[in-house]
């Protein structure tokens, strides 16, 4: 397998992305399932790797953001590039509808509670993405969120955007490096399976009505992800937007590209001190060796 670059799915920063122009199947799927698993454990493997040594060092953090249209595969991928590596390291948050009590604050603030500690990953499973994208197709839920009275209209959204762009820029200047993916599903891979979690006893709780109503607004839902790629995919914290319609192969792009940008940041186990050292050679004494 040709080697995979995080740069190819890269959102460029500042260019304006056509998400109906970009491919939905990679063509890596084409090496076929098992082959895909292979490539999918070796990188879990170097992620786990590099991750022991980011929780040693414990000065940098990493956030990963998934996005996606509904049965794009986020859980599922999630799920499948962390497995094996050591939970005590990385934070899953699923972020549903902001509660009562989040609503009496900004926006931003229960996103900004659940970022990792130094040494840590954090995942967010959606995000604060949700607020420049649903409640831009759906600007009615704005008057749930006890905003003050004002039209929202083109600047109210660049607002918005910039705001996260700055909030982005603020943890890569503090140690936390920010990756986030978009998992490109095609209209007609949603709706096979749409149809198949429809057809699934073990799956209809994952079935929301407003899924199909999503997909009724799929070009409006398109457009407001457009404009969010356009404002804050940024050198810092780039936006990745990989083809999802084949989920081995989603899930071995994703992994590389984690990969990719944990190796970037060169997290280092700590070298002893002199102290740390001292304490290392009175325990050996005291071992007998």
């Amino acid at each position: 397998m040709a080697p995979i670059h995080a740069t190819d799915y890269l959102a460029s920063p500042g260019s304006t992305v056509d998400l109906a122009s970009l491919a939905t199947l990679s063509r890596i799927a084409a090496h076929g399932k098992k082959a895909l698993r292979a490539q999918l454990r070796k990188r879990v493997r170097r992620f786990g790797v590099l991750q022991e040594a980011l929780y040693a060092e414990s000065r940098q953090a990493l956030l990963l953001i998934f996005q996606g249209m509904d049965a794009a595969g986020k859980d599922s991928t999630i799920k499948y590039v962390t497995t094996g590596v050591n939970p005590q390291g990385f934070r899953v948050s699923n972020f549903q509808r902001p509660t009562r009590k989040d609503i009496e604050h900004s926006y931003l603030r229960r996103h900004w509670l659940a970022l990792p500690e130094r040494g840590r990953i954090g995942i967010f499973n959606r995000s604060h993405y949700e607020e420049v994208v649903t409640l831009r197709v759906h600007p009615e839920l704005l008057a749930q969120r006890k905003l003050p009275p004002q039209p929202a209209g083109p600047g109210f959204w660049r607002q918005r955007l910039v705001d996260i762009a700055a909030f982005e820029a603020h943890l890569a200047a503090n140690g936390t490096a920010v990756a986030k993916f978009f998992l490109n599903v095609s209209k007609a891979e949603q709706k096979r399976r749409l149809l198949r979690r429809l057809n699934n006893p073990t799956k209809l709780w994952k079935f929301d009505a407003a899924d199909l109503e999503a997909r009724q607004r799929w070009d409006d839902y398109r457009r407001a992800y457009e404009a969010a790629f356009a404002a804050t995919s940024t050198p810092n914290a780039p936006w990745y937007i990989v083809p999802a319609d084949d989920k081995p192969a989603m899930r071995v792009i994703v992994a590389s590209i984690i990969v990719e940008t944990l190796a970037a940041m060169q997290p280092r186990y700590p070298a002893p001190d002199d102290a740390q050292r001292a304490r290392v050679a009175a325990a050996r004494a005291a071992l007998g060796c």
